[in-house]
């Protein structure tokens, strides 16, 4: 299944990051290199979201890899949820639909 980890994001989140940067990356990037992180970024103008995008069976994984952010533990991130995606068009949609 694919899941949304989206994170709203302090207000001075542009002038903070730095400090917590390589952490956070090395978090995703490792979370990436086993599978379980397809795809992540923050929104801009204004930069005051961010989003990733998971596949696993459950959001036990998605609950951790959060809660093992430097950006949430520092505060950078104020809040986040975690939502399914049904994923319908696309090679790597889990349930593809296509017209009859």
């Amino acid at each position: 299944m694919h899941y949304l980890l989206c994170y709203d994001l302090a207000p001075d989140y542009l002038e903070r990051r730095g400090q917590y940067r390589n952490e956070h990356l090395k978090l995703a990037w490792e979370a990436q290199e086993r599978g379980d992180l397809i795809l992540a970024g923050a929104c801009s103008d204004p930069a005051d979201m961010s989003f990733l995008i998971f596949q696993s069976e459950s959001t036990a994984l998605i609950e951790a890899f959060a809660k093992a952010d430097p950006y949430l533990i520092h505060g950078i991130v104020t809040g986040y949820k975690i939502r399914k995606w049904n994923t319908v068009v696309g090679k790597d949609a889990f349930t593809p639909l296509r017209p009859e």
